[in-house]
């Protein structure tokens, strides 16, 4: 299968070792929160643990939450160094980190398409841990679908007029008992 051409996937960006050390530093050291969401006037909360770090000025809502960033940690940084130097010439002032304690956590179908990410962000998704299913859908022909699998020390770069274009989803695995963390790197405006 072919990927669109705004789509860019690498695979073992960060050695076994890196990958082991990243995902202990990031699950121990990340001021992880449980957000909590109105759907259809009940509040819920999110089927998995985030956090939001970046630039002081990278204030980010998204599903009717107000993000204020978190200082970065050296090894967010170390992180997004690594990224800014594959992707070059992309730049990234704030991540959005998402910890999936197993396979019942989840993120339903959306676009990345809020204002403060501009009219054609890049949005580089890392994963550490558990390989995940990663899902696509056209907006206007749901039939045109597909899916890759996020493994451990990947980036996969969206970018140009993807999220005018296309929904994803990390839908629930209920057989993965082991975690992920996923940094998506993004440019506020």
């Amino acid at each position: 299968m072919s990927l669109p051409q705004q789509l860019q996937y690498h695979e073992n960006i960060f050695d076994t070792q890196s990958q082991n050390t990243l995902f202990d530093s990031l699950k121990h050291d990340i001021a992880w929160k449980q957000d909590h969401i109105k759907l259809f006037g009940k509040v819920h909360p999110t089927p998995r643990l985030v956090a939001w770090y970046g630039d002081p000025h990278c204030t980010y809502t998204y599903s009717g939450v107000v993000n204020t960033p978190l200082a970065w940690t050296p090894t967010l940084l170390a992180i997004k160094d690594r990224i800014e130097q594959l992707l070059y010439p992309a730049k990234f002032n704030c991540v959005l980190l998402n910890f999936y304690r197993d396979g019942h956590d989840k993120m339903g179908w959306h676009s990345d398409d809020e204002k403060e990410l501009g009219p054609n962000p890049s949005i580089a998704s890392v994963s550490f841990g558990a390989t995940r299913r990663f899902d696509f859908k056209h907006k206007t022909d749901p039939s045109n679908k597909f899916s890759l699998e996020l493994h451990s020390g990947s980036v996969l770069l969206m970018q140009g007029d993807m999220q005018h274009h296309w929904l994803h989803q990390l839908p629930a695995q209920k057989r993965i008992l082991t975690p992920r963390i996923n940094l998506t790197f993004r440019f506020i405006h």
